[in-house]
């Protein structure tokens, strides 16, 4: 299951070093409600080898002002400690494992 992050969280998470995956959302955004199963479908396959979760944009607005997140929804990929990769709107489980992949 996926994580949801807050800006303290997300922040910890992104330093761990570990390979992180953060998609940033809004409860009005339907797009971003599209991905939701998506994003939970790879916390599902990769949990266990990546940090995958969400971060609700109206609820903590640091980390996603800090990424220059402008659009959601919006996926964010960090590996030891450094964006990686961004992915930004609506897009299948298959795009965000081309991602992911290279950083696990």
């Amino acid at each position: 299951m996926a994580i949801q992050f807050t800006d303290q969280t997300a922040r910890e998470a992104i330093e761990s070093g570990k390979a992180v995956v953060i998609d940033f959302w809004a409860t009005w955004c339907g797009p971003c409600m599209k991905l939701g199963p998506v994003v939970e479908e790879l916390a599902e396959k990769y949990g266990d080898k990546a940090v995958i979760g969400k971060l609700n944009v109206d609820e903590n607005d640091e980390v996603s002002t800090e990424q220059r997140v402008r659009n959601i929804p919006t996926v964010l990929f960090f590996k030891d400690g450094e964006l990686k990769s961004r992915s930004v709107g609506f897009v299948g489980l298959d795009e965000l494992e081309k991602h992911l992949l290279p950083l696990i």
